[in-house]
């Protein structure tokens, strides 16, 4: 996967299933079955067309599948290899610079968030710095199960605008 493609969407439109799959496939973490079942829905018109199909797969998946695509976020702050997008945005906030004493608070915050909701918490990270991030993490903690589902799946679809609009021109 290479991140520095610049692909345009006419570009994106002229691919098969299978090249569709290999450029847009890390769009949403480690899931790349949702550019595979979001090919079918092409030619697509602008890149927000392509987000919206992406989401729709997503929103439309069992929630035992939407539970596993969360699951394949990586916790903020990790000192874990991980995907290049993340790595991206987790460097773009700062969260690869983190004192020692901050990475315990993040490693802490994250460890109670996970034990809480059965997955990591997710956080559309691009325009916040550690502070935001943690302020975050600590309001969504008193949010019930459904409401943090909801609001993980807001993020991922953030998320994967960002990613998708960074990727392709029109």
């Amino acid at each position: 996967m290479n991140l520095n493609l610049n692909l345009n969407l006419s570009a994106i439109n002229k691919l098969t299933r299978e090249q569709f799959v290999d450029a847009l496939g890390a769009i949403f973490e480690h899931s790349p079955w949702v550019a595979e079942l979001a090919f079918d829905a092409g030619p697509f018109r602008s890149v927000d067309e392509l987000h919206d199909a992406m989401v729709k797969v997503v929103l439309q998946s069992p929630d035992e599948q939407k539970i596993a695509l969360f699951r394949e976020h990586p916790d903020l702050a990790t000192r874990l290899k991980i995907g290049e997008y993340s790595a991206m945005e987790q460097q773009g906030a700062g969260l690869d610079r983190l004192s020692p004493e901050e990475f315990a608070v993040f490693t802490s915050r994250n460890s109670e968030y996970a034990r809480k909701f059965g997955f990591p918490f997710i956080l559309a990270v691009r325009g916040k710095d550690k502070s935001d991030i943690l302020a975050a993490m600590e309001a969504r903690i008193n949010n019930s199960l459904e409401e943090e589902a909801d609001e993980a799946l807001w993020q991922i679809a953030r998320i994967a605008k960002f990613r998708l609009h960074d990727l392709i021109t029109e």
